[in-house]
């Protein structure tokens, strides 16, 4: 029989609003003395409550910073809202309310998956979503690096500063409307300039869009899937579960 998995139990110690769509949520625990050292980027689970104990809803996020010796993680969350401006899902509600001194239990991590970083130059691009992952990215990306990061926001605010090397060109795309067909994500990335040599694209988004910038890589531009990653990471309408299924009717 399979070993259950252990939860690592963990506190709320601050919670900043970074910009007005990212509240960022900082977790404290003994348990995170297991976490490997390069644990951002990675993803892990977010424990909420279920049916029943012993089946949780789970929602997976990103260690946005891992600081190993004060045993702590921050944690950013995307403020989705309905039309009524309420924020949407399990997550991003309880990320709004949490205090310092609440308790929350996660599983993992599960390994990051990194931009290839043998290439000529290269291309991030990332919704809100997905920017903590893009920003891990960017740290492993080398000194002389040339290229474009490309993020999809909701307001002009929420733009945040970033290190990136001075070769690599920063675009934001305004996007008041997360998951819209539109997907200016997409279309910001088609007027880039493809520069000369071997690309290297680390992208994550909405489905839909990361559906067209997956058929544009692939069949416009060419590129092998060694210097591809195109990942969704939500799906405007579905819950986290029925997300899942949708990638997974996709990939087949």
């Amino acid at each position: 029989m399979a070993q259950k998995r252990k939860a690592r139990e963990l506190t709320v110690t601050a919670a900043t609003q970074l910009t007005p769509n990212m509240r960022r949520l900082t977790l404290h625990g003994e348990d995170l003395a297991g976490f490997p050292e390069d644990a951002e980027g990675a993803y892990f689970k977010l424990t909420f409550p279920g049916e029943s104990p012993e089946r949780p809803v789970l929602r997976t996020y990103t260690v946005a910073q891992y600081r190993p010796a004060l045993h702590e993680i921050d944690v950013d969350f995307m403020l989705h809202t309905d039309p009524t401006g309420t924020a949407c899902g399990v997550a991003a509600p309880w990320s709004l309310q949490a205090q310092p001194g609440d308790r929350m239990a996660i599983f993992g991590p599960g390994p990051a998956t990194f931009i290839n970083t043998e290439a000529d130059w290269y291309l991030l691009a990332a919704d809100m979503t997905a920017l903590p992952a893009l920003a891990a990215n960017l740290g492993r990306l080398p000194a002389d690096a040339k290229g474009y990061v490309v993020i999809e926001i909701l307001a002009d605010e929420d733009r945040q500063d970033l290190t990136l090397p001075a070769g690599m060109e920063l675009v934001w795309v305004l996007n008041p409307h997360p998951g819209s067909d539109e997907s200016p994500l997409y279309h910001a990335i088609r007027e880039l300039t493809w520069l000369e040599g071997q690309a290297a694209v680390w992208a994550a988004c909405e489905f839909k869009t990361m559906k067209k910038n997956r058929a544009y890589f692939r069949e416009d531009r060419g590129l092998e899937k060694s210097h591809l990653y195109i990942s969704s990471y939500w799906k405007k309408g579905l819950q986290e579960e029925e997300h899942k299924v949708a990638k997974s009717a996709d990939a087949g």
